[in-house]
């Protein structure tokens, strides 16, 4: 293919790795593996109330202990949340 790396789109670049990944031996397969679940885990999937991006991981880790909060007891109703903010 000759391609001018500056002005490569996202198509022309998936059919470059197609091309790579079809004439891959198994090492390189178990590389381009590993690169792609490492982007996944660190690509950003959420964000906080706060505007914080998340990772996957930290997004996992924090409904694991939102959960956890609820499971506990530890959270405010809309009803009460409301009477709340008539005060503010």
């Amino acid at each position: 293919m000759n391609i001018n790396r500056y002005t490569m789109g996202a198509v022309d670049l998936k059919n470059i790795m197609i091309d790579y990944i079809n004439n891959a031996d198994e090492r390189l397969l178990k590389v381009l593996k590993a690169v792609v679940e490492n982007y996944n885990e660190e690509a950003i999937v959420a964000y906080s109330v706060e505007g914080i991006p998340l990772t996957k991981k930290q997004y996992q880790t924090t409904l694991s202990e939102a959960e956890d909060s609820i499971e506990k007891g530890e959270y405010i109703t809309q009803q009460d949340l409301e009477k709340e903010s008539e005060n503010w």
